[in-house]
């Protein structure tokens, strides 16, 4: 995550001059050691380029990038705000989640820290009232968007580098600011994912670790969760964010039913994904009810061809 060293550089470059680190450390106020470990941590991110001057003097400026470009939108809306101040790397993860009212326990939970963490990471925002507040949720104000933008794109960033340090080709389909859900796009990188701690496969590509055996047309999926359990509930959630085509429903109805896995359970995994309807209207067939409405999130099957699937992989 970037630090507030970081964006005091990009703060001092946001004009788009060129300077040296030296410069830097003189505008900045951080020391000229340290700015050489941020200005080299920024240029392996891609969010600065570099030249040399005379006598091999090194000169930086801001590269086209997303995290550089987000944070020129907010510094440009909120000039009159000292973002470097406002904005450590513990603020900004929790930001990634007031894109709606959030319970403090839930943001808590999600990062794993303490409630009294949150808070603390809250507090510079509290205090120049960013923040909308209807007791006990939290979330940005709607005129504070941009900062929402940078959060995101901050964390995307940060899972991009990690992952595309082991797999090049990796795009990321999800993420919040401790997981990842990732496409590839070669069976090397497959390969390298496999062999690569914290990073497990999932969607349908893990369906066979239950029991069920899919035919899966190009790469599989991964997840990154350091520490964390792969339920059956993320996989569900996993496969239908990344294709919600009949065919996955039907597969995920049979991984619910394989695997008991109760509404409450995968409806609340749901909701971080955006799709808890769509978990709520699978269970609508496995209760009996295969009536197809206009209102549903996705398709369902029909009930012989369920059936049918059901007996072809033994699930009762």
């Amino acid at each position: 995550m970037i630090s507030k060293a970081g964006l005091a550089v990009l703060d001092a470059l946001r004009t788009g001059r060129e300077a040296t680190p030296e410069e830097l450390a003189t505008e900045t106020g951080y020391s000229r050691e340290h700015l050489y470990d941020v200005l080299d941590e920024l240029l392996a991110g891609g969010m600065l380029t570099e030249t040399r001057g005379s006598s091999n003097q090194r000169r930086v400026r801001i590269a086209e990038h997303p995290v550089a470009e987000a944070y020129r939108t907010l510094q440009s809306e909120f000039s009159h705000v000292d973002w470097t101040e406002l904005l450590s790397p513990a603020t900004l993860r929790v930001c990634w989640y007031l894109d709606r009212p959030r319970y403090i326990a839930d943001i808590a939970d999600r990062l794993g820290i303490t409630r009294q963490g949150v808070h603390s990471a809250l507090s510079p925002l509290k205090h120049r009232a960013l923040l909308s507040r209807s007791d006990p949720k939290y979330a940005l104000h709607d005129e504070v968007s941009p900062l929402l933008a940078f959060a995101q794109a901050a964390v995307e960033h940060e899972h991009r580098a990690r992952v595309r340090e082991i797999a090049p080709s990796a795009t990321i389909a999800w993420c919040d600011p401790k997981r990842a859900l990732v496409r590839l796009q070669t069976d090397e990188d497959t390969d390298a994912l496999q062999a690569a701690p914290d990073w497990e496969m999932t969607g349908l590509g893990r369906f066979a670790a239950y029991g069920l055996q899919f035919f899966l047309a190009g790469e599989p999926p991964f997840w990154y969760a350091p520490d964390e359990e792969l339920t059956p509930a993320e996989v569900v959630c996993h496969t239908l964010l990344l294709d919600s085509g009949s065919r996955r429903v039907s597969y995920s109805m049979l991984l619910i039913e394989a695997e008991d896995i109760d509404q409450e359970t995968l409806v609340e995994t749901a909701r971080w994904y955006d799709l808890e309807s769509t978990m709520k209207a699978l269970y609508r067939p496995l209760r009996g009810d295969f009536d197809r409405t206009d209102d549903l999130p996705v398709i369902l099957p029909k009930k012989d061809e369920y059936m049918a699937l059901k007996e072809q992989y033994g699930v009762s």
